[in-house]
């Protein structure tokens, strides 16, 4: 009795076959304005006609493919069979992680989803490069080169004079960081003077370059240096001294015993004529 029942149990549970679903591709990897398919494909137990959506899942979870229709962006540029779902002329807006889930409610487990990620892959453009027109030796100098654009990130190369400078070189002055494109000298020389640019390239397509620009390295000038500090400090004692002469000789305190003098008389006036006085002058000219 005891077996019988064990074995109706597990007929029932072999029996009970959930919904399932899967991906041929989970991660799927198309250049820019291509088309990509994204791969659901789904077992169910009984129900032959289950619903089927697909959502892109970013910080906010949006509607691709519901009650049977392509929804915002997604509206006349995909279409679906079975359940996958293929997107035309992708661009980097499209590049994400999107689920598929599939609804039977005829069967015991009525739900499964598979997760399919889509990277849009961007060959190099040409990047931006930043390189002093001059410098002097001794200072420490760096370029800088950068592609913002491209996917996967791009590695860079410099070159100088056409010819490309060696990531890893013994005894080099010089370090270059492939993956942030800085090319950095820790104390340039007059043997760094030349023509530079920079290359920015990664697996998708061919290599792109910045136009080359010239950078002079000159000495420091040390003998115009020593005159100007010269120059400078005799300036200032023959102005020091002009003042302590001008001190000593006290033409400081003639200056402002003349300017309080003449503030003096320059508010002086005639008093004003007495009242009888105008009388007695009329008296006697009448």
């Amino acid at each position: 009795m005891f077996v019988s029942v064990a074995l109706l149990i597990l007929i029932q549970s072999a029996a009970v076959v959930p919904v399932t679903v899967t991906s041929r591709s989970p991660g799927v990897e198309v250049r820019e304005f291509s088309d990509a398919e994204l791969s659901c494909e789904f077992k169910t137990e009984n129900d032959e006609n289950p619903r089927i959506e697909w959502k892109k899942v970013d910080k906010d979870v949006s509607f691709v493919y519901f009650n049977n229709s392509f929804i915002g962006p997604f509206h006349g540029r995909a279409e679906i069979k079975g359940a996958t779902v293929r997107l035309h002329k992708v661009t980097q807006k499209d590049a994400g992680k999107y689920r598929c889930e599939v609804t039977a409610p005829k069967d015991h487990v009525s739900l499964g989803e598979v997760n399919v990620t889509l990277t849009v892959l961007v060959p190099p453009q040409a990047p931006s490069c930043d390189v002093p027109s001059s410098a002097l030796t001794g200072s420490l100098v760096q370029l800088r080169c950068r592609d913002h654009h491209s996917i996967p990130a791009a590695v860079y190369t410099w070159y100088k004079d056409n010819k490309p400078l060696a990531i890893k070189k013994p005894n080099a002055t010089y370090t270059i960081d492939e993956k942030t494109g800085v090319l950095t000298f820790q104390k340039v020389s007059r043997a760094d003077t030349g023509q530079y640019h920079c290359e920015a390239k990664n697996r998708v397509g061919p290599a792109k370059s910045c136009s080359g620009t010239h950078m002079q390295i000159d000495d420091l000038n040390v003998a115009a240096v020593i005159s100007g500090v010269l120059l400078l400090a005799l300036l200032l004692f023959l102005c020091a001294f002009g003042v302590f002469y001008a001190h000593r000789h006290g033409l400081f305190s003639q200056l402002s015993h003349t300017g309080h003098r003449g503030s003096q008389n320059a508010g002086y006036s005639l008093p004003p004529k007495e009242p009888q006085d105008f009388k007695h002058t009329q008296s006697f000219m009448l």
